[in-house]
């Protein structure tokens, strides 16, 4: 008996660790996000109509977050709000002090650039203007629904995001 409910466990744990790893990683934990955000907000301010720059804070530790990566990316109509409208980043966030004392200060800084988005948890959408001034800081359990996230308030978002909606041009 002892030996049909340690195997059981051992299947049930292994099927949660693989439907967790089974989403893409989509986080590059090898660059340095401040370096990343500045090169999105140069490329924002280079296109033509400017575009405003979506930081998708959070990393490849937290499954709500590949979840939503996956979500978008599989909408044509999420996919084209976005691919018209923003230029969209992941940025890694890893607080953690195991990485030491400089990962610890830089993550600091990183959630102090944004305005402290973290107090949301995560993901986290940030809104950037072209000159990278936070414009908005988006709380991602608005967006969610059952265990994904709700098309019709995820296009709501992005659509009262966009340049032309916040600049009413």
């Amino acid at each position: 008996m002892k030996r049909n409910i340690l195997t059981i466990a051992f299947v049930l744990v292994t099927i949660i660790a693989s439907a967790q790893t089974g989403l893409k990683k989509v986080y590059d934990e090898t660059i340095n996000p401040m370096e990343q955000i500045d090169k999105a907000v140069a490329t924002a301010k280079l296109a033509n109509p400017e575009k405003y720059v979506i930081c998708q804070v959070g990393g490849n530790w937290c499954p709500w977050c590949l979840r939503f990566a996956e979500f978008i990316s599989k909408d044509s109509d999420i996919a084209k709000v976005v691919n018209d409208n923003f230029v969209y980043i992941h940025v890694n966030y890893n607080p953690r002090k195991s990485g030491g004392e400089e990962q610890v200060k830089a993550a600091k800084a990183l959630m102090q650039r944004l305005d402290n988005p973290q107090r949301f948890g995560f993901p986290v959408f940030v809104v950037l203007d072209p000159n990278g001034k936070v414009i908005h800081i988006q709380d991602s359990s608005f967006l969610e629904e059952g265990q994904g996230y709700n098309k019709v308030k995820v296009l709501r978002f992005f659509n009262n995001w966009t340049p032309k909606a916040v600049e009413q041009k």
